[in-house]
């Protein structure tokens, strides 16, 4: 896994509600932890694009409901700094579900992935239908 050489800011925390932007079944899926936390004791642990969480499905095919799944998050709403000075926002807040080898679930991503997200996971460019 590479590093993210953009200054990310972590907007979403436990309890964040994303929308699920794979085909793999789930509509909406709730923050349960992120994976690999670092961070003051007793403090929320803050996510942003590219950070893998652990998540609880919300809404979807009953397969999924009320089971944890890993994601990873390819949209947020707060803007992102890239390294050249621009900033890129999105108009939701999302995530799509990956299994325990960092692999996609689904077969395919509705609506644009962020860059940082293809530059640290490259298996998940394969499905992504745009990159901004």
């Amino acid at each position: 896994m590479k590093g993210i050489a953009t200054k990310i800011t972590k907007s979403l925390i436990p309890g964040s509600i994303l929308t699920c932007a794979d085909n793999s079944g789930a509509k909406t899926i709730m923050i349960i932890n992120k994976i690999g936390k670092q961070g003051r004791k007793r403090r929320l642990a803050a996510c942003g694009i590219g950070d893998i969480v652990m998540a609880s499905v919300k809404s979807g095919s009953p397969q999924y409901i009320k089971k944890k799944v890993r994601a990873v998050i390819i949209r947020q709403k707060l803007p992102v700094r890239r390294a050249n000075g621009m900033r890129v926002r999105f108009e939701d807040n999302a995530g799509i579900l990956i299994t325990d080898a960092n692999l996609p679930v689904g077969t395919e991503v509705k609506g644009a992935m962020a860059r940082e997200v293809v530059e640290r996971y490259i298996k998940l460019a394969g499905i992504a239908s745009r990159v901004v």
